[in-house]
């Protein structure tokens, strides 16, 4: 039996100088979004993420949502987009007046399918969103050769990706446009916020214009804008524990990808247990096995038909002895949020409705020992049969 009497999915890993910054923004009397720690922490990460310019503000969502703002996406236009996703992906494309186009998951990567992608594409298409689901780096050479054939803007969806890697460079870097999310069950954390990163100047500048209200980003704030913006900045508190956090980044990397490891001595090869595929599992085009998955959650799909339990019984089972777990997402194309706004829903989504009715993600916080995982593991495989 394990010590601990309860094991959340995740708890943030405080283990740097986040206290001592905090506490100095404090005491400076710097708590908004004016203070040094605001454009340290946005050249820390934008260096860290391999990218030229990097922008905070209050949260994952909105970053998506400026960073469409930046590229000039708005009514009348396309963003495709996976249906197996969080739904903030799907409402910052409404959040413009654009339309989500919505393209299944690939069954092994759990990312968006690239041979589904030009299907979706029409005249109205301006984008692409594609989500590193898990921390797994999406097929971006092929993502980027279909936008290239089709002159579309890239947006990566970078939320759990903090630090992943493919053909030797960092999530976020290979689009026009990334965004990023440090929620509290992200590898890298701030409570609440998120980053827009980009390598174009251009993009850089209208995503400072548009967080800040629109007021001007050169000359005397006179109050008048010339544009609708909005109030996205980061305050210079959670800058700090984020400067913090990045500080330890590669450490905690480690420690999930140890982690993940050790879920996968447990489960790989048991037919009940399907789990997302990663760099060095088989060859997959495009990918190089020394890419790093950095495993924001430990995720499980369960075989209906070999079990003796479904996945939500097993959830209450674990929750039972003192284990958390969280369904997966359920798909875009079931959403009725996005069935009313108006997108397309006609074709079945069978990767991500699969995913969404029998997965589960389990305890992945960065502190987890190897007591923990082998407790929740043989837990699992036990309650399974």
């Amino acid at each position: 039996m394990n010590s601990r009497k309860f094991i959340p999915v995740c708890e943030p890993a405080l283990l740097g100088n986040e206290l001592e910054y905090v506490t100095s923004a404090v005491r400076d009397g710097w708590i908004s979004s004016n203070g040094e720690f605001v454009g340290k922490f946005e050249k820390s990460f934008s260096e860290y993420s391999q990218t030229k310019f990097g922008v905070g503000v209050c949260n994952g969502t909105v970053a998506l949502h400026v960073a469409l703002s930046a590229l000039g996406i708005g009514p009348g236009d396309e963003v495709i987009i996976p249906d197996f996703t969080m739904i903030a992906t799907a409402f910052a494309v409404t959040y413009t007046g654009a339309m989500p186009v919505i393209v299944d998951a690939d069954p092994e990567t759990w990312n968006i399918d690239p041979t589904l992608i030009r299907k979706a594409i029409t005249k109205k298409t301006k984008a692409i969103i594609p989500v590193h689901i898990m921390g797994l780096v999406c097929d971006m050479e092929e993502i980027l050769k279909i936008a290239k054939e089709y002159n579309l803007s890239v947006l990566e969806d970078a939320a759990e990706a903090h630090g992943a890697t493919y053909q030797g460079r960092r999530a976020g870097s290979f689009g026009d446009i990334s965004a990023f999310s440090f929620y509290s069950n992200k590898n890298l954390t701030t409570g609440e916020g998120g980053m827009v990163l980009t390598n174009r100047e251009d993009y850089y500048k209208r995503v400072l214009y548009f967080k800040n209200l629109c007021f001007p980003l050169e000359g005397e704030r006179n109050y008048f804008h010339e544009d609708i913006g909005f109030n996205y900045r980061i305050s210079n508190l959670h800058a700090a524990i984020g400067l913090a956090q990045i500080e330890k980044a590669d450490e905690y990397k480690s420690l999930r990808r140890k982690n993940n490891q050790e879920y996968r001595k447990y489960f790989a090869g048991n037919p009940k247990i399907r789990l997302q595929w990663q760099p060095g599992d088989s060859k997959k085009t495009g990918y190089d096995p020394k890419d790093e998955h950095v495993h924001w959650m430990n995720s499980i799909v369960i075989d209906p038909d070999k079990s003796k339990v479904t996945r939500d019984e097993l959830m209450r089972e674990l929750k039972a002895r003192g284990i958390d777990s969280r369904k997966l997402f359920m798909g875009m194309s079931v959403q009725p949020s996005l069935i009313r706004y108006g997108c397309n829903m006609k074709e079945l989504k069978p990767v991500s409705q699969l995913l969404g009715e029998n997965g589960l993600y389990l305890p992945s916080s960065s502190t987890l020992n190897s007591e923990d995982i082998k407790y929740i593991s043989e837990t699992v495989l036990q309650i399974l049969g």
